[in-house]
Protein backbone atom coordinates (compact mmCIF):
# COMPACT_ATOMS: atom_id res chain seq x y z
CA UNK A 1 0.00 0.00 0.00
CA UNK A 2 3.12 2.34 -0.24
CA UNK A 3 4.91 4.19 2.30
CA UNK A 4 2.55 6.69 3.23
CA UNK A 5 -0.12 5.58 5.72
CA UNK A 6 -3.21 4.44 4.17
CA UNK A 7 -6.04 6.14 3.91
CA UNK A 8 -9.20 4.77 5.70
CA UNK A 9 -12.92 4.76 5.02
CA UNK A 10 -15.26 3.78 7.77
CA UNK A 11 -18.78 3.22 6.03
CA UNK A 12 -21.27 3.50 9.42
CA UNK A 13 -21.36 6.49 12.05
CA UNK A 14 -22.86 4.77 15.13
CA UNK A 15 -20.39 4.20 18.19
CA UNK A 16 -18.45 1.26 16.13
CA UNK A 17 -17.86 3.43 13.63
CA UNK A 18 -17.11 6.32 15.59
CA UNK A 19 -14.56 4.27 17.49
CA UNK A 20 -12.62 2.89 14.52
CA UNK A 21 -12.77 6.69 13.15
CA UNK A 22 -11.12 7.77 16.66
CA UNK A 23 -8.26 4.93 16.71
CA UNK A 24 -6.71 5.68 12.95
CA UNK A 25 -7.62 9.71 12.92
CA UNK A 26 -5.30 9.55 16.44
CA UNK A 27 -2.76 7.01 15.26
CA UNK A 28 -2.23 9.91 12.09
CA UNK A 29 -4.18 8.31 9.08
CA UNK A 30 -6.89 10.10 6.97
CA UNK A 31 -10.07 8.76 7.82
CA UNK A 32 -13.32 9.21 5.84
CA UNK A 33 -16.53 8.16 8.27
CA UNK A 34 -19.33 7.89 5.79
CA UNK A 35 -23.53 7.49 7.29
CA UNK A 36 -24.76 4.00 6.38
CA UNK A 37 -28.26 4.91 6.37
CA UNK A 38 -30.76 6.50 4.04
CA UNK A 39 -31.76 9.76 5.76
CA UNK A 40 -32.83 13.15 4.85
CA UNK A 41 -30.39 16.02 4.91
CA UNK A 42 -31.21 17.60 8.08
CA UNK A 43 -31.53 14.04 10.20
CA UNK A 44 -27.84 12.87 8.22
CA UNK A 45 -26.25 16.38 9.11
CA UNK A 46 -27.36 15.73 13.01
CA UNK A 47 -26.48 12.10 12.59
CA UNK A 48 -22.88 13.44 11.57
CA UNK A 49 -22.91 16.50 13.77
CA UNK A 50 -22.92 13.75 16.94
CA UNK A 51 -20.53 11.79 15.47
CA UNK A 52 -18.39 14.59 15.48
CA UNK A 53 -19.03 15.73 18.91
CA UNK A 54 -18.60 12.35 20.51
CA UNK A 55 -15.34 12.25 18.67
CA UNK A 56 -14.37 15.73 20.18
CA UNK A 57 -15.75 14.02 23.66
CA UNK A 58 -13.89 11.10 23.71
CA UNK A 59 -10.02 13.17 22.56
CA UNK A 60 -10.60 15.89 25.30
CA UNK A 61 -11.78 12.90 28.12
CA UNK A 62 -8.48 11.33 27.00
CA UNK A 63 -6.37 14.13 27.17
CA UNK A 64 -7.97 14.94 30.28
CA UNK A 65 -5.98 11.91 31.70
CA UNK A 66 -3.29 13.62 30.64
CA UNK A 67 -2.70 10.84 28.19
CA UNK A 68 -1.44 13.02 25.43
CA UNK A 69 -1.01 16.93 24.62
CA UNK A 70 -4.68 18.69 24.24
CA UNK A 71 -3.10 20.86 21.64
CA UNK A 72 -3.07 17.69 19.38
CA UNK A 73 -7.03 17.35 19.58
CA UNK A 74 -8.07 19.30 16.93
CA UNK A 75 -4.83 18.26 14.43
CA UNK A 76 -6.56 14.57 15.56
CA UNK A 77 -10.12 16.03 14.53
CA UNK A 78 -8.99 17.51 11.26
CA UNK A 79 -8.07 14.02 10.31
CA UNK A 80 -11.77 12.87 10.30
CA UNK A 81 -13.79 14.10 6.90
CA UNK A 82 -17.61 13.06 7.49
CA UNK A 83 -19.97 12.40 4.68
CA UNK A 84 -24.06 11.29 4.15
CA UNK A 85 -24.21 7.82 2.36
CA UNK A 86 -24.83 9.57 -1.08
CA UNK A 87 -21.26 10.62 -1.15
CA UNK A 88 -19.97 6.99 -0.23
CA UNK A 89 -19.51 6.48 -4.73
CA UNK A 90 -17.33 9.93 -4.71
CA UNK A 91 -15.48 8.90 -1.21
CA UNK A 92 -14.69 4.96 -1.62
CA UNK A 93 -12.46 5.61 -4.42
CA UNK A 94 -9.85 7.52 -2.16
CA UNK A 95 -9.52 4.97 0.60
CA UNK A 96 -7.29 1.94 0.89
CA UNK A 97 -9.01 0.03 3.31
CA UNK A 98 -12.83 -0.36 4.14
CA UNK A 99 -14.74 -0.97 7.50
CA UNK A 100 -18.22 -1.65 7.22
CA UNK A 101 -19.69 -0.84 10.71
CA UNK A 102 -23.35 -1.07 9.97
CA UNK A 103 -26.24 -2.21 11.99
CA UNK A 104 -26.51 -5.85 12.45
CA UNK A 105 -29.33 -7.11 9.82
CA UNK A 106 -27.97 -8.96 7.10
CA UNK A 107 -30.06 -7.08 4.58
CA UNK A 108 -28.50 -3.69 5.80
CA UNK A 109 -25.03 -5.86 5.06
CA UNK A 110 -25.37 -7.29 2.00
CA UNK A 111 -26.84 -3.37 0.71
CA UNK A 112 -23.86 -2.03 2.28
CA UNK A 113 -21.57 -4.65 0.60
CA UNK A 114 -22.89 -3.83 -2.87
CA UNK A 115 -22.40 -0.04 -2.56
CA UNK A 116 -18.50 -0.95 -1.23
CA UNK A 117 -18.19 -3.53 -4.02
CA UNK A 118 -19.27 -1.32 -6.63
CA UNK A 119 -17.21 1.93 -5.00
CA UNK A 120 -14.44 0.92 -3.59
CA UNK A 121 -10.70 0.08 -5.42
CA UNK A 122 -10.20 -3.00 -6.72
CA UNK A 123 -7.06 -2.81 -4.76
CA UNK A 124 -8.71 -1.87 -1.59
CA UNK A 125 -8.75 -4.12 1.67
CA UNK A 126 -12.57 -4.42 2.97
CA UNK A 127 -13.08 -5.77 6.44
CA UNK A 128 -16.48 -6.21 8.29
CA UNK A 129 -16.71 -5.18 12.19
CA UNK A 130 -19.31 -7.71 13.12
CA UNK A 131 -20.19 -9.51 15.84
CA UNK A 132 -22.65 -11.81 14.66
CA UNK A 133 -22.06 -12.95 10.85
CA UNK A 134 -19.73 -15.80 9.60
CA UNK A 135 -16.58 -13.67 7.09
CA UNK A 136 -17.79 -16.18 4.21
CA UNK A 137 -21.44 -14.92 4.53
CA UNK A 138 -20.49 -11.38 3.76
CA UNK A 139 -17.48 -12.12 1.45
CA UNK A 140 -20.12 -13.53 -0.69
CA UNK A 141 -21.54 -10.49 -0.85
CA UNK A 142 -17.98 -8.98 -2.98
CA UNK A 143 -17.11 -9.92 -5.88
CA UNK A 144 -13.62 -9.96 -5.02
CA UNK A 145 -13.82 -11.65 -1.58
CA UNK A 146 -10.30 -12.29 -1.38
CA UNK A 147 -9.68 -9.00 -0.28
CA UNK A 148 -12.25 -8.88 2.46
CA UNK A 149 -11.89 -10.07 6.09
CA UNK A 150 -13.74 -9.75 9.40
CA UNK A 151 -12.87 -7.66 12.01
CA UNK A 152 -14.36 -7.64 15.41
CA UNK A 153 -13.74 -4.82 17.71
CA UNK A 154 -14.67 -4.55 21.25
CA UNK A 155 -16.53 -1.55 22.60
CA UNK A 156 -15.24 1.28 23.24
CA UNK A 157 -13.37 0.30 19.85
CA UNK A 158 -11.31 3.37 21.11
CA UNK A 159 -10.03 1.91 23.83
CA UNK A 160 -9.87 -1.53 24.05
CA UNK A 161 -6.57 -3.06 22.54
CA UNK A 162 -8.37 -6.26 21.30
CA UNK A 163 -9.24 -6.52 17.73
CA UNK A 164 -9.80 -10.25 16.68
CA UNK A 165 -9.18 -11.07 13.01
CA UNK A 166 -11.44 -13.98 11.05
CA UNK A 167 -10.33 -14.71 7.58
CA UNK A 168 -12.41 -16.29 5.01
CA UNK A 169 -11.97 -19.22 3.07
CA UNK A 170 -11.00 -17.06 -0.09
CA UNK A 171 -9.00 -14.05 1.91
CA UNK A 172 -5.84 -13.64 0.73
CA UNK A 173 -2.77 -14.21 3.11
CA UNK A 174 -1.30 -10.49 2.19
CA UNK A 175 -4.57 -9.29 3.04
CA UNK A 176 -4.68 -11.02 6.08
CA UNK A 177 -0.76 -10.30 7.16
CA UNK A 178 -1.11 -6.85 5.73
CA UNK A 179 -4.53 -6.17 8.17
CA UNK A 180 -2.49 -7.48 11.38
CA UNK A 181 0.25 -5.46 10.53
CA UNK A 182 -2.16 -2.09 10.01
CA UNK A 183 -3.93 -3.39 13.71
CA UNK A 184 -0.88 -3.65 14.85
CA UNK A 185 0.58 -0.27 13.75
CA UNK A 186 -2.60 1.98 15.17
CA UNK A 187 -1.79 0.17 18.96
CA UNK A 188 -4.53 -2.79 18.77
CA UNK A 189 -3.45 -6.33 19.75
CA UNK A 190 -4.94 -8.31 16.62
CA UNK A 191 -5.43 -11.78 17.36
CA UNK A 192 -6.60 -14.34 14.22
CA UNK A 193 -9.22 -16.72 14.58
CA UNK A 194 -11.40 -18.99 12.49
CA UNK A 195 -14.80 -18.19 11.42
CA UNK A 196 -17.36 -19.08 14.51
CA UNK A 197 -20.41 -18.33 16.15
CA UNK A 198 -19.30 -15.51 18.93
CA UNK A 199 -15.21 -15.19 18.01
CA UNK A 200 -13.34 -15.45 21.57
CA UNK A 201 -14.35 -13.28 23.55
CA UNK A 202 -18.30 -13.19 22.90
CA UNK A 203 -17.84 -16.69 23.61
CA UNK A 204 -15.97 -16.60 26.99
CA UNK A 205 -18.00 -13.83 27.92
CA UNK A 206 -21.59 -14.75 27.31
CA UNK A 207 -21.05 -17.96 30.02
CA UNK A 208 -19.47 -15.69 32.53
CA UNK A 209 -22.04 -13.44 32.44
CA UNK A 210 -24.67 -15.88 32.21
CA UNK A 211 -23.02 -17.69 35.31
CA UNK A 212 -23.25 -14.48 37.46
CA UNK A 213 -26.87 -14.07 36.54
CA UNK A 214 -27.93 -17.40 37.67
CA UNK A 215 -26.04 -16.57 40.88
CA UNK A 216 -28.62 -14.02 41.46
CA UNK A 217 -31.98 -15.92 40.22
CA UNK A 218 -30.47 -18.28 42.74
CA UNK A 219 -29.93 -16.12 46.05
CA UNK A 220 -26.20 -17.02 46.11
CA UNK A 221 -24.96 -13.52 46.68
CA UNK A 222 -26.49 -9.76 45.86
CA UNK A 223 -25.43 -8.23 42.52
CA UNK A 224 -22.88 -6.02 44.55
CA UNK A 225 -21.31 -9.00 46.29
CA UNK A 226 -20.86 -10.84 42.34
CA UNK A 227 -19.73 -7.86 40.44
CA UNK A 228 -17.01 -7.59 43.82
CA UNK A 229 -15.82 -10.68 43.10
CA UNK A 230 -15.54 -10.45 39.50
CA UNK A 231 -13.72 -7.53 39.44
CA UNK A 232 -11.16 -8.35 42.62
CA UNK A 233 -11.43 -12.20 42.14
CA UNK A 234 -11.78 -13.01 38.87
CA UNK A 235 -10.75 -9.81 36.37
CA UNK A 236 -7.70 -9.32 38.34
CA UNK A 237 -5.93 -12.97 37.88
CA UNK A 238 -7.22 -12.80 34.09
CA UNK A 239 -5.88 -9.04 32.85
CA UNK A 240 -2.28 -10.31 33.86
CA UNK A 241 -2.96 -14.31 33.08
CA UNK A 242 -4.64 -15.63 29.77
CA UNK A 243 -7.52 -18.48 30.99
CA UNK A 244 -5.46 -21.03 29.31
CA UNK A 245 -2.23 -20.14 30.48
CA UNK A 246 -3.97 -19.74 34.07
CA UNK A 247 -5.06 -23.82 33.63
CA UNK A 248 -1.63 -24.42 33.38
CA UNK A 249 -0.55 -22.22 36.49
CA UNK A 250 -2.71 -23.76 38.70
CA UNK A 251 -3.03 -27.40 36.88
CA UNK A 252 -5.41 -29.42 34.52
CA UNK A 253 -6.13 -31.88 37.41
CA UNK A 254 -7.06 -29.13 39.49
CA UNK A 255 -9.50 -27.99 36.93
CA UNK A 256 -11.32 -31.33 35.91
CA UNK A 257 -11.82 -32.38 39.60
CA UNK A 258 -13.29 -29.09 40.20
CA UNK A 259 -15.73 -29.21 37.19
CA UNK A 260 -16.73 -33.19 38.15
CA UNK A 261 -17.66 -31.69 41.70
CA UNK A 262 -19.54 -28.34 40.67
CA UNK A 263 -21.05 -31.03 37.92
CA UNK A 264 -22.58 -33.52 40.62
CA UNK A 265 -23.59 -30.60 43.25
CA UNK A 266 -25.36 -28.09 40.45
CA UNK A 267 -26.82 -31.32 38.68
CA UNK A 268 -25.90 -29.96 35.54
CA UNK A 269 -23.99 -30.60 32.69
CA UNK A 270 -22.43 -27.43 31.68
CA UNK A 271 -19.85 -27.68 33.88
CA UNK A 272 -18.72 -31.22 32.54
CA UNK A 273 -15.10 -30.54 31.69
CA UNK A 274 -14.39 -30.73 27.83
CA UNK A 275 -12.52 -33.59 25.98
CA UNK A 276 -9.21 -31.33 25.82
CA UNK A 277 -9.03 -31.43 29.16
CA UNK A 278 -9.72 -34.92 30.04
CA UNK A 279 -7.57 -36.11 27.61
CA UNK A 280 -4.84 -33.71 28.83
CA UNK A 281 -5.56 -35.61 32.76
CA UNK A 282 -5.06 -38.91 30.33
CA UNK A 283 -1.98 -38.03 29.04
CA UNK A 284 -0.30 -35.92 31.52
CA UNK A 285 -0.64 -32.74 30.48
CA UNK A 286 -1.28 -31.01 33.53
CA UNK A 287 0.51 -27.64 33.12
CA UNK A 288 3.30 -25.88 34.41
CA UNK A 289 4.36 -28.83 37.71
CA UNK A 290 4.60 -31.48 34.22
CA UNK A 291 6.21 -29.58 32.22
CA UNK A 292 3.07 -29.40 29.19
CA UNK A 293 -0.01 -28.66 29.70
CA UNK A 294 -1.59 -25.88 26.96
CA UNK A 295 1.85 -24.76 26.43
CA UNK A 296 5.33 -26.35 26.36
CA UNK A 297 7.33 -25.28 29.37
CA UNK A 298 10.36 -27.20 28.94
CA UNK A 299 13.40 -25.54 28.49
CA UNK A 300 12.12 -22.52 29.29
CA UNK A 301 12.49 -20.51 32.85
CA UNK A 302 9.60 -21.24 34.41
CA UNK A 303 11.20 -19.26 37.80
CA UNK A 304 11.54 -16.41 35.70
CA UNK A 305 8.41 -16.96 34.39
CA UNK A 306 6.07 -16.97 37.88
CA UNK A 307 8.31 -14.24 38.80
CA UNK A 308 7.61 -11.63 36.42
CA UNK A 309 3.87 -12.52 36.24
CA UNK A 310 3.83 -11.99 40.24
CA UNK A 311 5.23 -8.87 39.23
CA UNK A 312 2.58 -7.66 36.71
CA UNK A 313 0.21 -8.68 39.17
CA UNK A 314 1.32 -7.08 42.06
CA UNK A 315 1.75 -3.70 40.25
CA UNK A 316 -2.13 -4.06 39.40
CA UNK A 317 -2.96 -4.64 43.18
CA UNK A 318 -0.78 -1.51 43.92
CA UNK A 319 -1.92 0.62 41.12
CA UNK A 320 -5.63 0.31 42.31
CA UNK A 321 -5.15 0.59 45.69
CA UNK A 322 -5.35 -3.22 46.68
CA UNK A 323 -1.63 -3.28 48.21
CA UNK A 324 -0.12 -1.47 50.81
CA UNK A 325 2.82 -0.58 53.02
CA UNK A 326 3.52 -3.08 56.04
CA UNK A 327 1.55 -1.91 59.16
CA UNK A 328 -1.34 -0.20 56.56
CA UNK A 329 -4.33 -0.72 55.93
CA UNK A 330 -5.11 -0.62 52.31
CA UNK A 331 -8.27 1.71 51.57
CA UNK A 332 -9.97 -0.57 49.52
CA UNK A 333 -10.01 -3.33 52.34
CA UNK A 334 -11.85 -1.54 54.51
CA UNK A 335 -15.88 -1.51 54.64
CA UNK A 336 -17.25 1.82 53.54
CA UNK A 337 -19.15 2.45 56.91
CA UNK A 338 -15.65 3.01 58.03
CA UNK A 339 -14.87 5.82 55.38
CA UNK A 340 -17.13 7.56 57.68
Amino acid sequence: MGMNKPVIAVVGAGRMGIGIAHVFAYAGHKVELIDSKERSKTETERVLKEAAGQMENNLYFLASLELFDPSLAEKILGQIDYHSLDEMEAVLPRADVVFEAAPEILEVKKDTFDRIGASARDDAWIASTTSTFMVDTLASFLDKPKRFVNTHWLNPAYLIPLVEVSPGAQTASGVLAGMMELLSGVGKVPVQCAASPGFIVPRIQALAMNEAARLVQEGVATPEAIDTASRVGFGLRFAVLGLLEFIDWGGGDILYYADRYLEQELSTDRYAPPDIISENMTNGRTGMKSGKGFYDFSGRDVTAYQRETMRKFVDLLQHLGYWSPPGEPSLRGISPSLHK
